[in-house]
């Protein structure tokens, strides 16, 4: 009794059972004449390269959801830049309010002063010309 085939008859020999196609990705498939251990070190390899495949689309989607994040923060900052034009330009007016105000303040200040010398001076002139009389 023979437990092992002979020589010849190895290639009739199939002891071990292949994963099922539906493991494999469906861009391989087995060539004829391979052997069996050359069919499941490929399938082993295209198994591995496959995951990595899937692991590397994995992180495009990532990718994709961090763009839309970038996006969304975009467009925030847009709005808040925006924003900010306008509270600076609120500034600005005040400013030239109270730009315009102060000046007028100013304006006002320098003409009480000129009415209060012109008031002494009169009020001055009459008492000096009284002490030159007498």
């Amino acid at each position: 009794m023979r437990s092992r085939p002979r020589a010849n008859e190895a290639h009739l020999y199939n002891p071990l059972t292949l994963a099922s196609p539906t493991t494999m990705p469906e861009y391989v498939e087995h060539s004829d004449g391979a052997t069996e251990i050359g069919k499941l070190s490929a399938e082993a390899v295209v198994g591995e390269y496959e995951a990595a495949a899937k692991e590397i689309e994995a992180m495009g989607t990532d990718l994709l959801e961090r763009v839309r994040q970038c996006e969304a923060v975009t467009a925030e900052s847009l709005a808040v830049t925006d924003e900010l034009k306008e509270v600076a330009a609120r500034y600005r007016a005040e400013a030239k309010r109270l730009f315009v105000q102060i000046e007028n303040c100013s304006a006002a200040v320098a003409d009480v002063r000129k009415t209060c010398i012109a008031l002494r001076d009169k009020l001055v002139a009459p008492a000096s010309s009284e002490k030159e009389k007498k």
